[in-house]
């Protein structure tokens, strides 16, 4: 069975994915390794914890053993898998 991909902001909290695909042509390179450095790599499992009010920044993510605070704009750019 195919799962399509999705973006990352559009999991609900206590959603669990997979890391599918990340555009790294459309962050800078420096921004690139932090996300690396950060833990979110293809085949990672991420989980949104909590999005702030109204539909604003920032996405609280759960990768790996961290929870980092990810702008919409940088989550757009993340694919996730069911």
């Amino acid at each position: 069975m195919i799962h399509p991909h999705r973006l990352i902001d559009s999991l609900a909290p206590g959603e669990v994915a997979l890391i599918a695909a990340i555009d790294r042509g459309g962050l800078a390179p420096e921004t690139a390794q932090r996300l690396c450095e950060l833990g979110f790599d293809e085949g990672v499992d991420v989980e949104i914890l909590h999005r702030a009010p109204f539909g604003g920044d920032p996405l609280a993510v759960r990768v790996g053993n961290m929870v980092v605070a990810l702008r919409r704009d940088m989550a757009r750019l993340i694919e996730v898998t069911a």
